[in-house]
């Protein structure tokens, strides 16, 4: 995920964009609702689809476990690359409930 936290990045309508303007957390959602509804012979995404939620579910518990791991190591690429893995497992979680990054999104600007 190229998502700029602060500083390195700009906010358009209020959300964080990448360096390169892209919103690679919606696009990366959007790749991932059309795996769903074009399934992709071979995609990781629509294994985790086929096989439901239970699985989804445990993939999200099994990557946050790892980004707790590599939290430890002080490897500060390990922990992105962990958080990277977390982040789109969370996503497939979200596109298989029905959630967008929007309702996220205000949930989280409602907690200000």
């Amino acid at each position: 995920m190229n998502i700029a936290a602060s500083g390195s990045g700009h906010q358009k309508g209020g959300r964080y964009m990448s360096e390169n303007g892209e919103n690679t957390i919606q696009d990366l959602y959007d790749l991932i609702l059309g795996r769903r509804e074009n399934p992709v012979e071979g995609s990781y995404t629509n294994y985790l689809f086929s096989k439901g939620s239970d699985k989804i579910c445990k993939k999200v518990g099994e990557e946050a476990f790892e980004v707790v791991i590599a939290a430890t190591s002080d490897k500060k690429q390990d922990i992105i690359y962990e958080l990277a893995d977390l982040q789109y497992h969370l996503l497939v979680l979200m596109a298989d409930k029905g959630i967008t990054p929007d309702d996220v999104y205000n949930e989280l600007k409602n907690r200000r």
